[in-house]
This record gives structure tokens, C-alpha cells and sequence, in this order.
């Protein structure tokens, strides 16, 4: 299975407000690449998916 690289942007709950991200997740397709980014996201904040936004998803390009 090849792994692409993809850009992940968006938006999570901390607190009260709504804090930005941006994260480079390595993922077989786009869909993947927002799944990991909720159980990343999740995992390391202790949120639900209810509380993380995705923007949008590029694939990362000359790597």
C-alpha cells in the first residue's frame, strides 16, 4: 500500500474556543487521512469528533 503525504487543516474545540491546526498525516487516501487526523486529534486532546473540524485535505507535493 503506498502512503501519500496530506495536509490536514482545521478546527477543535479547546476550552471555549475554537483553536486552528494543521497537520501532515501520512495516509493511503484522503479519507484516511481524516480518520487518522479525529483519532489523532482525539487521542491527544481528549476530544470527541464532535469537537474537530476539518477544513480541508491537500496532498502534499515534492516529497
Amino acid at each position: 500500500m503506498v502512503m501519500q503525504k496530506f495536509e490536514v487543516k482545521g478546527t477543535f474545540l479547546m476550552g471555549e474556543d475554537w483553536m486552528p491546526y494543521t497537520k501532515v498525516i501520512a495516509a493511503p487516501n484522503e479519507k484516511q487521512a481524516q480518520e487518522r487526523t479525529y483519532t489523532v486529534l482525539g487521542s491527544k486532546h481528549r476530544l470527541e469528533r464532535r469537537y474537530i473540524k476539518i477544513d480541508g485535505v491537500t496532498p502534499v507535493k515534492g516529497e
